[in-house]
């Protein structure tokens, strides 16, 4: 797959910048992990936050946007390429001290760039 940006949503997942994602369900590759609480669209910077609610403890996931396959604007679901068990062994996320975190890229990155054949580059 070459050097992805995985803090881009990819050109063909079907997100238009400004679609307001918060509320969507999103469905890894074995079901559905949750809902988007929190979407971020900065330049290089874009992720979503999840709310799985009970399903992992913390409660809250970080998914780079580069993880998105799918935005189905019609039955508000996001699609990522990610099992629940890959996404469960992620970096812990830490919704409250999230905003003062400088470090989470770098983390975010080292964990999922390998998936995606790039090194843990920002």
């Amino acid at each position: 797959m070459g050097d992805m940006n995985i803090w881009a949503f990819r050109a063909d997942a079907g997100h238009g910048t400004g679609t307001d994602l918060v509320g969507f369900r999103v469905e890894a590759t074995d079901g559905h992990i949750g809902k988007i609480d929190k979407l971020s669209e900065e330049v290089d910077s874009s992720y979503l936050v999840v709310d799985t609610g009970p399903w992992i403890f913390g409660a809250f996931v970080l998914l780079p946007a580069g993880t998105v396959v799918k935005v189905d604007v019609e039955d508000k679901k996001v699609y990522v390429d990610r099992t629940k068990d890959e996404i469960k062994a992620g970096p812990e996320f830490n919704r409250d001290k999230h905003d003062a975190d400088t470090g989470y890229q770098e983390r975010y990155a080292g964990y999922y760039g390998p998936f995606y054949g790039s090194g843990p580059f920002i």
